[in-house]
């Protein structure tokens, strides 16, 4: 790739020129200051992960009509022993290689990674991202080794291990959960009690519907007191044509697909106990490599904040990544992105927050209660802090 003059040197600058009482700050500043900061059946086949709604944002964005979902997948049951605990080295055998999982079509949504890749972030490991294909499973190449980390929801990640599959959850990438139930502004429905009697789209499969089942449960009802009808990702057409009430869709790609195209909504959080995308990789892994977990935490973080901070290199770097970055695509990057950044905060304003036992214990008995895991798992074991700044 041409490296033109660094859209993150330029602010770097800004904001020496804005603070009178210091240097010019380079790069490295970024570096130093980053580490500072405080059903139907659950269990389908494997399915497109949660972040592959972006990808039908990016396709049809280009066509018009922006229909879309960031949506999960069902986690696929694979072999967790078949993963090396053991990176390889760089060819000029400096520092161990790690790949990142990033899942699907590049979009706006991975920007902190690509800023990190770019600007050389990830220090202590030569870091490689890696896309899956449309029919992969989430966790495949993780647990066949092709990967080392790998961007997930908790909730799917729980799900897996509930399965056999060795995953640990190393730092949090959205600090707040991101499925909404969509329903037009004329809507009577306006809590999750009053889904009752109505008919719902959703994809059956991954966080919509463990967020649907969580929630109906949570408000004292049952699967059987709804109609849940499959849409797949065509979440706006079913919608927007009356073939269902409400939708199910994420807040950073299906509520703004509906608002670019026109159509009158309201957006329902049911404030489930669920916990979503995080950083993954194995537990073999993380005991074998703390030192490359702990760069590519450290990475990720760096290049959240300067796609919190400044829009326009963020836009700039991730052009870089996005084959399709034009036009209409880049209209829908544009508002995609604030609504993206606004989900890395914890409740506290805190960047990838840390993880909180108590928050997975909580989830892990909500996902129980509706038997997407076992009773008595212990959602807590499903994550660490250990390897954060």
């Amino acid at each position: 790739m041409k490296r033109n003059p660094s859209p993150l040197a330029r602010f770097a600058h800004r904001l020496a020129v804005r603070d009178r009482a210091t240097t010019r700050r380079p790069l490295s500043t970024w570096r130093r200051l980053a580490g500072s900061s405080p059903l139907p059946a659950a269990r389908t086949p494997a399915r497109p992960h949660p972040l592959v709604a972006l990808r039908r944002l990016v396709v049809l964005a280009l066509s018009g009509i922006l229909l879309v979902t960031l949506t999960a997948c069902q986690t696929p049951a694979t072999n967790p022993a078949t993963n090396p605990a053991t990176p390889s080295a760089d060819p000029a055998g400096e520092r161990p290689a790690a790949t990142i999982g990033l899942t699907y079509i590049p979009n706006i949504q991975f920007a902190p990674f690509y800023i990190a890749d770019h600007e050389r972030m990830f220090d202590g490991a030569d870091v490689s991202l890696r896309h899956h294909g449309t029919s992969e499973g989430l966790f495949t190449a993780l647990a066949a080794g092709d990967e080392q980390f790998v961007v997930a929801g908790g909730d799917e990640i729980l799900q897996a291990r509930s399965e056999g599959v060795d995953l640990v959850a190393v730092a949090s990438y959205y600090g707040s959960y991101p499925v909404r139930f969509i329903v037009p502004a004329d809507s009577p429905i306006r809590t999750v009690a009053d889904l009752k009697g109505h008919t719902i789209g959703t994809p059956v499969f991954g966080e919509n519907y463990y967020a649907l089942q969580v929630a109906l449960h949570e408000a004292g009802l049952t699967t059987d007191d709804v109609t849940i009808v499959d849409v797949g990702f065509t979440q706006q057409a079913a919608l927007t044509t009356g073939q269902v009430d409400v939708v199910t869709g994420f807040a950073n790609s299906n509520v703004i697909s509906f608002e670019m195209a026109g159509f009158p909504i309201r957006a329902i959080d049911p404030q489930v106990p669920l916990v979503s995308i995080c950083l993954a990789t194995t537990s073999a892994y993380a005991d074998a490599n703390p030192e490359v977990v702990k760069a590519v935490i450290a990475g990720m973080r760096q290049g959240m904040r300067v796609t919190l901070d400044d829009e326009a290199a963020t836009l700039d770097i991730t052009a870089g990544y996005v084959p399709s970055f034009r036009d209409d695509t880049l209209a829908a990057a544009r508002q995609i992105l604030p609504a993206t950044t606004a989900l890395f905060l914890g409740p506290d304003g805190t960047v990838s927050p840390p993880l909180d036992p108590a928050q997975w214990d909580r989830m892990a008995e909500a996902m129980a209660a509706v038997g997407l895991v076992a009773q008595g798992t212990k959602g807590a074991e499903a994550q660490t802090n250990s390897y954060s700044g």
